[in-house]
């Protein structure tokens, strides 16, 4: 059994319906505890689009995946598409087991993909998860298995607190964004 950590099931419910195929899914969008996990008893973790930080005793214990919008070791945290424009940055997509750190777990799969400054920053997120929705089912039984392909090395990281200017909300494009934040 599969437990599924959301909390935007819009963008990911493509992918719980999928999973739902292949196997029986909880979806679920409050702060985990392990009692919850005890009474559960998953096989697998899965957080995607999950606000909420696991606590070290849940992540000691249990096999947990995250699917997240940035190829890592890049813009890990907050905002990762915004802030793989104004940082410069490789874009893409990433799966990786969850650890102490923020998006810092040993790599599972990755995958580049281009974007263009020309996009707006929702069409560029759309995108993004279009391929770490594509990537997660293409690599799906590599993913099942207690492996990993690579550690990471040293990248960058952004927490909500990081400011930025998006003049015309997730409508900016990429140039725009960019050209709002350049730094003087």
């Amino acid at each position: 059994m599969i437990l599924f950590l959301t909390n935007n099931f819009k963008i990911v419910k493509p992918l719980y319906i999928w999973l739902k195929t292949k196997n029986e899914v909880v979806l679920y969008d409050k702060k985990l505890s392990i009692k919850y996990l005890k009474k559960l008893n998953p096989d697998l973790i899965i957080s995607y689009n999950y606000k909420y930080i696991i606590k070290k005793e849940i992540i000691q214990n249990y096999k947990i995946i995250n699917l997240h919008i940035s190829y890592l070791p890049f813009n890990r945290g907050a905002n990762p598409n915004i802030w793989s424009f104004l940082d410069n940055t490789p874009k893409g997509v990433t799966i990786h087991y969850i650890d102490e750190g923020i998006d810092t777990g040993k790599i599972i799969t990755q995958k580049k993909v281009v974007l263009n400054q020309n996009m707006t920053l929702k069409t560029s997120y759309k995108k993004l998860h279009k391929h770490i929705q594509r990537l997660f089912k293409l690599k799906f039984n590599e993913i099942k298995k207690p492996k990993y392909l690579k550690t990471q090395k040293q990248g960058t990281i952004h927490y909500l607190k990081d400011k930025f200017v998006l003049p015309k909300g997730y409508n900016t494009t990429i140039k725009e964004l960019i050209d709002a934040n350049r730094k003087t």
